[in-house]
Formats: structure tokens, sequence, C-alpha cells
């Protein structure tokens, strides 16, 4: 998969993640938008996996290992790619 529109995807379901979870935060009965959220946490950590095990990491957070040698100065930073 294309480097530029993986990560485009990733943007993509972080917002719609959330505004799902600003959406919960004043419906929290909502059936409905409770199970999108939880679809798109799924694929969006699948894409951020994905992303990571061929690009690097995308934080600097613990939540992404790294391979030997640490891989996280290595160019681009995840804000410096253009989609």
């Amino acid at each position: 998969m294309n480097k530029h529109l993986l990560l485009r995807e990733i943007q993509e379901l972080e917002f719609a993640g959330i505004e799902l979870n600003l959406y919960l935060d004043t419906h929290p009965d909502c059936e409905r938008a409770l199970m999108d959220y939880n679809m798109i946490s799924k694929e969006l950590n699948k894409k951020k996996r994905m992303y990571e095990m061929h690009y690097g990491p995308l934080t600097n957070f613990a939540e992404s290992p790294s391979q030997f040698p640490f891989a996280w100065v290595d160019g681009p930073w995840p804000w410096e790619n253009k989609c």
C-alpha cells in the first residue's frame, strides 16, 4: 500500500473517531454510534500497525515498538509527510 494513502486513511479514521467520541459524549445511549465508534477504532488500530510495520513509528509515546536501531529519528517525521 502507498505510504501517503495509508497515512491519509489513518487521518480520516482518527477524525471520524474523534467526531463519534464527541457525539457519544452527548448521546451515550446511541447504540449505532457506539458500534460505529468500535468499528472505526478497530480499523484505525489495524491501519496504524500496518503503517508502523512498513514505515516506522507514528508517535514517540511508548505506544509504538521500534526495531533496532531506534527508528524514531529517521525521517521523515509523521508531520513532515506530504499527502
